[in-house]
């Protein structure tokens, strides 16, 4: 049994670099069965690698924004005003871009739900309104 390097081996190599290139490049599966492909994201997955949704930004909808809230605050929440919830917010460890945008709500304003908040975040945060000092 030889156990050395074959002087073929290098130039085999090379050759079959060259024969793979085309498909290694061509930005398709190289897998032969489909079932190791992974799958395409749905039109309706939520963005995940963008990070959090902040108001105001491309993905600021409404939904959007209730969806973010509502996961770190919750139904105990409510009712209650902007200042109490963005400092539940913060205790919960909400990124700032989430938070930063009820400090601007008026604050005696008092919010029932998610819902409520949400629209109110969206809506300061598309005509640029600031809260009373």
């Amino acid at each position: 049994m030889e156990r050395g390097s074959n002087r073929l081996s290098v130039h085999r190599d090379e050759e079959m670099k060259h024969e793979l290139q085309g498909l290694l490049r061509s930005g398709h599966p190289t897998r032969t069965e489909e079932w190791h492909d992974p799958e395409p994201t749905a039109d309706d997955d939520p963005p995940v690698a963008g990070g959090p949704v902040a108001p105001g930004a491309g993905r600021g909808s409404v939904a959007a924004v209730r969806l973010e809230l509502a996961k770190f605050l919750g139904r105990t929440s409510f009712p209650a005003g902007p200042r109490d919830l963005a400092g539940l917010l913060r205790n919960r460890y909400a990124p700032d871009s989430l938070v930063e945008p009820l400090e601007r709500l008026p604050h005696k304003a008092r919010y029932a739900n998610a819902q409520e908040l949400a629209e109110a975040v969206v809506r300061s945060a598309a005509t640029g309104s600031r809260a009373p000092e």
